[in-house]
């Protein structure tokens, strides 16, 4: 294949998963057909094939484009500068971002993938598993570092964490005045008030204030 045609093949791609991440959140998995795919894409519903198998290949497809580029930029953070209070933000910050201009990944993600065969479950199962494991490695330094509390339980802070991010997907854009920035903002505090030990808490209360001053 010529090396130019290997970008416009992989935007093809890319807007073919894109399409089907739009029909998935809008439909539902059940309610949506290859078909309704084909249509936002403006091809025929055998021309779908060369991307997709099948819906359920679809509906894995947009779990894992979803899933995967939680992970990379997870991974890049830890690996990254800056106290693990720092990491630990930016993680939530991540978290919420892609509600800008990724929603429908996310929003599938969430609420479709149990609608996924075993094998393919399993396969996205191991992406979430390993965005886990980056909260809990980031949380699990803060303690080795003196920045958290050495009693947190970080698998359960972890699952926490995480959680009340998803929870923003319910009610983002309905809210009046729960901007991104805001909910992150909001977010990273309260866990960073939760997981700090009380003297980062105080030394942090007290930088603060000097920023407000």
């Amino acid at each position: 294949m010529p090396r130019r045609a290997r970008p416009a093949r992989k935007r093809r791609a890319a807007e073919t998963t894109a399409a089907a991440a739009r029909v998935f959140a809008e439909r539902g998995y059940h309610g949506a057909t290859t078909q309704d795919i084909a249509d936002v894409l403006g091809i025929r519903q055998a021309s779908l094939y060369y991307y997709f198998r099948s819906k359920e290949a679809a509906l894995e497809e947009v779990c894992l484009d979803g899933v995967g580029a939680y992970v990379a930029r997870a991974a890049a953070i830890m690996r990254g500068p800056g106290s693990a209070a720092d990491k630990l933000a930016q993680l939530v910050r991540h978290h919420i971002a892609p509600w800008r201009d990724r929603a429908d990944f996310t929003r599938v993600f969430l609420r479709e993938r149990h609608n996924l065969p075993d094998a393919s479950r399993h396969r996205v199962g191991r992406y979430a598993r390993r965005y886990e494991r980056i909260f809990q490695q980031v949380l699990e330094a803060g303690v080795a570092a003196g920045e958290f509390r050495r009693d947190l339980d970080c698998r359960i802070a972890t699952l926490g964490a995480i959680g009340m991010c998803n929870a923003a997907s319910a009610w983002y854009g309905v809210e009046p005045g729960a901007t991104l920035e805001r909910i992150a903002g909001v977010f990273a505090a309260l866990l960073l008030e939760g997981v700090r030990t009380p003297m980062m808490r105080r030394t942090s209360a007290r930088s603060g204030a000097r920023r407000r001053g």
